[in-house]
């Protein structure tokens, strides 16, 4: 896979050493993901408890590339809540899916319910 989008459970499921992780390892130095899907890796682990600076220290060397989002991406996510709520996707799917569009690149992620999406995005399951 050339560069690809990582979804956060893709980034999640790597750091956890958690099926798949392989794959997400081999794709991460050209991979990118939007700062809404980091957003969401941070909260979550420190949902679970890790300290601030703990969880910098794990996510600071990664090499994908952070892209923020603007309002034409964030425009664009919010358009593809009715193609995707049938599937559950959550907010920081569709901004998954929103950057993959436009940069014309693959969606990796974990979440199987993704499968059933039809957006013009190319995805992929990890496991």
């Amino acid at each position: 896979m050339s560069q690809t989008v990582l979804d956060a459970s893709a980034l999640l499921a790597l750091l956890r050493n958690e099926p798949g992780a392989d794959l997400v390892a081999e794709v991460s130095a050209n991979a990118r993901m939007s700062s809404v899907n980091y957003a969401e890796v941070v909260s979550h682990f420190i949902h679970v408890g890790m300290p601030a600076g703990q969880v910098d220290a794990i996510l600071r060397p990664l090499p994908m590339t952070i892209v923020d989002a603007d309002q034409a991406l964030a425009t664009f996510a919010g358009r593809l809540r009715a193609a995707t709520a049938p599937a559950g996707l959550s907010l920081v799917g569709r901004v998954c899916l929103a950057l993959a569009h436009r940069d014309a690149l693959a969606a990796l992620t974990a979440d199987r319910q993704w499968r059933s999406v039809a957006v013009g995005v190319e995805v992929s399951i990890i496991r």
